[in-house]
């Protein structure tokens, strides 16, 4: 079942905001990459949930990111980025 990745307004300027902090800017965009492939393969056995089992905190390093999973729609809402690192 493949999910589609939302990342919101909050989160592409939080990630922009990681990318021109880090040390390593390769590492933000393979991270980010990465983010979207394991969410569109099975967001809801990846990371920990937080609030209920759809909103869910995960870590692909450098990158800590929190996400909301609709099943119904079979979408992946990116919340929130933040340099781990």
């Amino acid at each position: 079942m493949n999910y589609t990745i939302i990342w919101t307004a909050v989160a592409q300027q939080r990630l922009a905001a990681a990318w021109l902090a880090a040390a390593d800017r390769n590492a933000v965009t393979a991270a980010s990459h990465r983010i979207d492939q394991v969410l569109a393969a099975d967001p809801l056995n990846f990371g920990e949930s937080r609030a209920s089992s759809v909103n869910r905190i995960g870590y692909v390093p450098p990158l800590g990111f929190t996400f909301d999973v609709v099943v119904d729609d079979q979408t992946v809402y990116v919340t929130a980025v933040w340099l781990t690192a």
